[in-house]
């Protein structure tokens, strides 16, 4: 059963996973830190990087929690053990790909450009 939202209200963001290894949320960790500490970003920007940084320590704590939902996936997929679900919205998606410093094989990786892992 799926409850209606009011007329007007706004529907929430849906949260895509993007499957990342260990490095990859170190690399995405790091560009994000790098880009919270510029002088020059735009608040939105910041709320959507910071809610960025939350979801990847969420996903490592998901995965202490219930590995077995990752674990299945990964096995299925034949992913390493460090492949790990992070949960981005349409805006803190657009926010990293907007990073100038984001590596190329990382953004690749994000925007769907890399395929499947």
């Amino acid at each position: 059963m799926t409850a209606a939202l009011p007329d007007g209200a706004a529907q929430p963001a849906a949260l895509v996973p993007h499957w990342l290894a260990a490095a990859e949320r170190a690399e995405l960790a790091a560009g994000v830190r790098t880009a919270l500490g510029a002088a020059d970003v735009h608040p939105v920007t910041a709320v959507h990087l910071a809610d960025v940084l939350t979801e990847l320590h969420v996903a490592a704590a998901r995965d202490l929690v219930w590995p077995a939902s990752a674990a299945r996936v990964r096995l299925a997929a034949g992913w390493a053990d460090d492949v790990l679900p992070v949960r981005l919205s349409a805006a803190e998606l657009a926010s990293v790909l907007a990073l100038p410093a984001l590596p190329g094989r990382l953004r690749a990786r994000l925007d769907g450009r890399a395929g499947a892992r």
